[in-house]
């Protein structure tokens, strides 16, 4: 018998650190390889499993004050959904469309763009100037040079090509929903893939590049969600792991003998052949400082970002538009980043109106130095800035999720192949951190950090 296969036959140990979506799918998926018999233990202090996938009820009804939805196109989440047997709680939207807020004005969100980035200049009629929409038809007969592989951020390349107006009043409104984030402070590569690899291929102009890299046009909704909740699907994951919750903070690793050794905030020690260490990048910094110091050293390298939720129950009726919500530009006097309208993008559920407000942006505290009281005044009085809604909510929620949101900047890729590269073998990393910010991704790569300790491994 070969060292590999006795060492993958040995390992029936494990530990999984971080109970939000990551760390449950890699649990779900080390049981379904590992078998009955093997040990999981899981490590998380909060309250409940699922991280930033939390549904509280607002008004009588379950609402995700977390993350809410995932791209329907992309096959992670709803392969998982149909192997839990959960197929049929996976929702649409109704279609409703969102807008965009700039320049003290409500906008439709500019049809036929790659996260908001224009494939031609009618597209953006109304939310940037006449100069602007000159510069982004013309585009196409500047002189243009792509190296490929290059990362520059989204504002240098867009901003370059067709104005600083397209990236404040279309692009950003986008990525600030999205990653909390700027785009000066984000990569191309990470938020607009589709748009890099046809780059990579020799495209003449951005333009051409963006008209090539939209994604065909699909029937049904480009956005999923759970019936009732994510807490559905991390409840199920829970329950089909099998893992031993344990309701501590993993302070410290310890190689030993055989494995690795985790130190609890009550000192207790927890022996594990591999580890999963699904945690935001500054917490497995800290976890590895002393046993893997270059991938600590590559952790510490990604910045996050804080955000605050605020989710209402209206009274039902309220008259909010037939719009699934708003996304605020940067310089704009409201507080709000982002405006949700669920019970428009969702469907009516009771007799009330849900609404999510969020608030937060790289480089500010606002999430962590406003108080609840305040976030719930500011909004209000984003409701009535926006759609002149004065009405007292029947229910609200305050939810904040401090240095919960990774920035994914220029050369984001290779920093993590590097902190993956420099990880001993029995020690996988899971996270939204990695190769994405969505519920997809973090599948996509928690399925991965299990795969890597559950099959014969190579060394390195």
């Amino acid at each position: 018998m070969t060292r590999a296969r006795e060492e993958h036959q040995r390992v029936l140990s494990y530990c999984v650190v971080g109970g939000g979506i990551s760390g449950l799918v890699a649990a779900y998926r080390l049981r379904v390889a590992a078998g009955p018999d093997a040990s999981i233990t899981l490590l998380d202090p909060a309250d409940r499993l699922g991280g930033v996938l939390r549904t509280e009820r607002i008004g009588g009804q379950p609402m995700d004050v977390g993350a809410e939805a995932f791209v329907a196109r992309r096959p992670e989440v709803p392969a998982l959904l149909a192997e839990l047997g959960l197929a049929d709680r996976q929702i649409g939207t109704t279609g409703a469309r969102p807008l965009i807020y700039s320049q003290a004005r409500l906008h439709p969100l500019p049809p036929g763009t790659l996260q908001g980035i224009p494939a031609q200049a009618s597209a953006l009629a109304g939310l940037v100037d006449d100069a602007t929409l000159a510069r982004i038809h013309a585009e196409r007969q500047r002189p243009f040079s792509w190296r490929p592989g290059a990362d520059p951020s989204v504002a240098e390349l867009i901003g370059d090509r067709f104005g600083a107006q397209v990236v404040t009043r279309s692009v950003e409104p986008l990525l600030a929903g999205v990653y909390a984030g700027s785009a000066a402070t984000i990569g191309v590569r990470s938020a607009v893939p589709a748009l890099t690899a046809v780059l990579d291929r020799g495209a003449r102009s951005l333009t051409d590049a963006v008209r090539e890299a939209l994604p065909p046009a699909v029937s049904g909704s480009v956005f999923g969600a759970v019936d009732g909740g994510y807490a559905v699907l991390v409840e199920e994951l829970a329950r089909r792991s099998g893992v031993r919750w344990l309701q501590v903070t993993a302070e410290g690793l310890q190689q030993a003998p055989q494995g690795w050794e985790l130190i609890d905030d009550e000192g207790a020690r927890h022996h594990a052949d591999a580890l999963v260490l699904a945690v935001p990048a500054p917490r497995l910094a800290r976890l590895i400082a002393d046993i893997a110091p270059r991938a600590a050293a590559a952790a510490r390298r990604i910045p996050v970002a804080s955000t605050a939720l605020v989710a209402l129950a209206l009274p039902g009726g309220t008259p909010l538009p037939q719009q699934s919500g708003v996304l605020v530009a940067n310089g704009e006097r409201l507080r709000s980043k982002a405006v949700t309208l669920s019970s428009r993008k969702w469907g009516p559920r009771g007799n009330v109106e849900l609404v999510r407000l969020s608030f937060g942006r790289f480089g500010d505290d606002l999430a962590r130095s406003a108080g609840d009281e305040e976030l719930l005044a500011w909004s209000t009085q984003d409701l009535a800035t926006l759609f002149g809604v004065r009405t007292e909510p029947v229910d609200c929620h305050v939810q904040r999720w401090i240095d919960a949101m990774p920035q994914y900047g220029p050369g984001h890729g290779q920093l993590v192949a590097e902190l993956r590269a420099a990880l001993p073998p029995t020690i996988a990393v899971a996270g939204g951190f990695l190769d994405g910010i969505g519920v997809p991704a973090c599948v996509s790569a928690a399925t991965r950090a299990a795969a890597s300790l559950v099959t014969p491994r190579v060394a390195r």
